[in-house]
């Protein structure tokens, strides 16, 4: 018999392999490679500390300038709110000046005139899909005002504001927005049914006329319309 065959069959050479290195060796790699990592993050550290130790003064100095940084940017927003605050105490519009301008700035003007009352959070939202509130803003009382605006760039000669107006007001400035006063502003005519409408559901208008009293002087616009709701919450104003 054939010394390669063995039982009728060809005799097969096995193949050596070289033994894989097994999970846990590979674990203890990666072990010592973090521990490795850990006492040079230390030894830096610890170089560093020693350093800054050393060179204490280093530390003094940069806390001062960051005192010192700090402080003017506290002093410049202080400023800033200080010189807004009295811009919006003296805040006055003219109809002419009104009627000149784009109906968004008209209604900046009108935010701006409801900060300059006290309402701190006014804010302007119209715009698309704004349902009928272009101003939004809570007085010194705690009241919620939502206050739409009509700009007519011809101021009495321009179209009146109608009682469709006032129904999209009256249709969302509560149930949408919460409001607890709602206003229509314009610098133009408003018609008898409209105004009409407006007291049937408490809703409250600024005509041209009621416009220039309020923009022009210094009394807030609650002190010059009828009805109001009374305050929410006691008020240092009252």
């Amino acid at each position: 018999m054939s010394p390669r065959t063995r039982k009728g069959r060809p005799q097969t050479r096995r193949r050596t392999r070289r033994p894989a290195r097994s999970r846990r060796q590979r674990a203890d790699d990666r072990l010592i490679g973090l521990l490795v990592a850990a006492v040079l993050g230390i030894t830096l550290v610890v170089a560093v500390v020693n350093w800054l130790l050393a060179h204490w003064w280093i530390l003094a100095v940069v806390a001062v300038l960051a005192a010192l940084v700090g402080g003017g940017r506290f002093y410049q927003r202080q400023q800033g709110a200080r010189w807004e605050a009295v811009r919006a105490q003296g805040l006055r519009y003219a109809l002419p000046e009104l009627d000149a301008l784009h109906h968004t700035r008209f209604e900046d003007a009108v935010r701006d005139l409801m900060r300059r009352d006290g309402c701190q959070d006014a804010l302007r939202v119209g715009g698309g899909g704004d349902l009928g509130a272009d101003v939004k803003a809570t007085d010194p009382y705690g009241r919620r005002w939502v206050i739409q605006c009509k700009h007519r760039r011809n101021g009495l000669a321009g179209s009146a504001v109608g009682t469709p107006d006032l129904q999209v007001l009256n249709g969302t400035a509560r149930q949408v927005h919460g409001a607890d006063i709602a206003v229509i502003v314009t610098n133009g005519r408003v018609t008898a049914p409209a105004v009409a409408f407006a007291e049937q559901q408490r809703l409250h208008v600024v005509d041209r006329h009621t416009l220039g009293v309020w923009a022009s002087g210094s009394r807030p616009l609650w002190e010059l319309l009828r009805a109001v709701p009374p305050p929410r919450r006691p008020s240092g104003l009252a």
